[in-house]
């Protein structure tokens, strides 16, 4: 456990602070931050996104391709999470503007593509499609983006929704560049990759098995 002084330096020399990148100083926190989360929910959250969508686009273009452009989408999204805050002192964390570009990438790539969603009414789980699910998650960033403009100076409620505007944009982009001519994806068997999911409901407690709700 850190002392609050061992603490505020670990912050100051590991996390994202615009003021300081736009000085051009620890601009390798670009980087670092985005394997620092906030707390367990901030860390759990991410990683079940991107568990979900993922693992296609990993099997479509391989493992390191995957892994570079990861860690690209994730500093490109840092960096628009600066443009706009520009001055701001405070520490921006964690690996959502990452997750935000496999979101786009997935998107573009596997638009008809289905995702299990456990319905907690009736505790059983349906399939949604991918489309409207990431449509209306990009929708909401946008709009709590451009409402942070106008009230907080664009970090509303502590989230940096700029970048995650930031890398879903990317990750579109990317995502049409890793799309076949014939805008199929094939795995690295020359396979074609089925897109159908299993879901966060199957993650929380039942891996990719049948689970008792459905």
């Amino acid at each position: 456990m850190l002392s609050p002084e061992s603490f505020n330096i670990f912050i100051n020399t590991f996390w994202s602070i615009p003021a300081e990148i736009t000085s051009g100083q620890d601009r390798y926190t670009l980087l670092t931050n985005m394997f620092l989360h906030g707390g367990w929910m901030h860390l759990i959250g991410n990683m079940a996104y991107l568990y979900v969508f993922g693992d296609n686009i990993e099997a479509s273009i391989g493992n390191m391709r995957f892994l570079i452009f990861y860690l690209l989408w994730g500093i490109a999204a840092s960096a628009a999470h600066i443009v706009f805050n520009i001055g701001s002192s405070i520490p921006a964390v964690g690996a959502s503007g990452a997750i935000a570009a496999v979101l786009g990438a997935y998107l573009t790539m596997f638009p008809g593509s289905n995702v299990k969603m456990l319905y907690l009414a009736g505790m059983r789980t349906m399939l949604v499609p991918a489309s409207y699910f990431l449509v209306i998650w990009i929708g909401m960033q946008v709009f709590s983006g451009v409402g942070s403009e106008i009230s907080s100076g664009g970090n509303w409620g502590g989230t940096a929704r700029w970048a995650h505007i930031g890398g879903f944009v990317f990750g579109r982009v990317a995502g049409k560049r890793f799309k076949t001519h014939d805008g199929t994806n094939l795995t690295l068997n020359g396979k074609y990759k089925d897109a159908k999911k299993t879901s966060i409901a199957d993650l929380i407690g039942w891996g990719r098995r049948r689970g008792p709700f459905g």
